[in-house]
């Protein structure tokens, strides 16, 4: 239905037009006619989209991507992590409950009120998109839908409670199987990583890429503070092996150069990983799995066996040594 306004100036969304009101100057909302017929007010904010600047706020170009504009995504994105942040942050300095989901398995009011926190940003922003949190029971319907939201809303909560700031909230658009838009954020250490596809990945703002390491020997490598130290022995004889806590952090420092690689042998969940894995890209990195294999998102069972992330040149060597390290067992 158009708004109320449409016949004042046929094709543009009022102010006064709560639902559809014309975006404050900065904003990052996008105009759109409120009438699917006014095709000449259509053409003329096609053309702006195409030839308007980058946006001051986030730094990356609006971009669109399967007709949807990926600046807008990015903003929420941007929105829900840090009021999120702020939550789990006071949280982490103050006091909160835990309580186990499963065997070594925790969950804290602070994943949980983070969790709320994403969940409504999200869906107020995009009502019709599918959700896959670790937080909320899986929903098949998602299965069928093109763009679905994965969100852990604090990966690495062993090193939460630990008082460890390792820990990161981890925010992805997946759109057709893909990881599109991203954001990892460390609250503790105020690391604020996005991506978005074709867009670059940024740390704080500066655009950030993975290191050019080649050689294996040598090469620095971060893995899990929990993994058993066994499986690692054969990168040990090779490697400067480095634990940090949450894979959905260790996959945005290798973006960010801040070590050469990362791996799990660990069958990983897609909220582990997903926004991790298009900041790697993005930083002009490679993410596999165990056997080597892309990974594609928003499948069931919404898991992974095994992930191994460096630069091009360096992924295929170690994941070559992750098979080996596997079948030893």
């Amino acid at each position: 239905m158009p708004c109320a306004a449409l016949k004042s100036k046929k094709g543009i969304r009022r102010a006064r037009c709560m639902k559809c009101s014309k975006p404050a100057p900065g904003s990052s909302r996008v105009w759109t006619p409120c009438h699917c017929s006014c095709k000449s007010m259509a053409r003329r904010i096609a053309f702006r989209r195409s030839t308007r600047r980058p946006s001051t706020r986030t730094g990356i170009e609006p971009n669109v991507t399967n007709g949807f504009v990926l600046e807008t995504e990015l903003a929420v994105a941007e929105r829900a992590a840090n009021a999120a942040g702020a939550a789990v942050l006071s949280l982490f300095r103050g006091k909160f409950d835990v309580r186990e989901k499963g065997k070594n398995n925790p969950v804290t009011s602070a994943d949980l009120e983070a969790n709320r926190i994403i969940r409504e940003c999200i869906q107020q922003g995009f009502p019709s998109d599918g959700w896959l949190s670790e937080e909320d029971s899986d929903n098949s319907e998602r299965l069928a839908l093109s763009r679905v939201w994965v969100v852990d809303p604090i990966d690495g909560t062993k090193e939460f409670i630990e008082g460890v700031p390792q820990f990161a909230i981890s925010i992805a658009l997946v759109i057709d199987g893909r990881p599109t838009v991203a954001v990892v954020f460390n609250p503790a250490k105020q690391r604020f990583y996005k991506a978005a596809r074709g867009q670059g990945a940024f740390l704080n703002g500066a655009r950030i890429h993975v290191t050019q390491r080649a050689a294996i020997d040598g090469a620095d490598l971060l893995v899990s503070r929990s993994e058993p130290k066994r499986r690692f022995q054969v990168f040990v004889e090779r490697c400067a092996i480095r634990p940090v806590g949450s894979i959905a952090y260790r996959l945005a420092k290798v973006a960010g150069g801040d070590g050469d690689g990362t791996l799990t042998f660990r069958t990983i969940h897609e909220w582990d990983i997903c926004a991790g894995v298009l900041m790697v890209e993005e930083a002009g990195g490679k993410v596999v799995d165990g056997d080597g294999h892309a990974l594609n998102f928003n499948r069931h069972p919404a898991k992974h066996k095994g992930v191994v992330a460096a630069n091009p040149g360096l992924t295929g060597d170690l994941q070559r040594l992750w098979a080996a390290a596997a079948a030893r067992k």
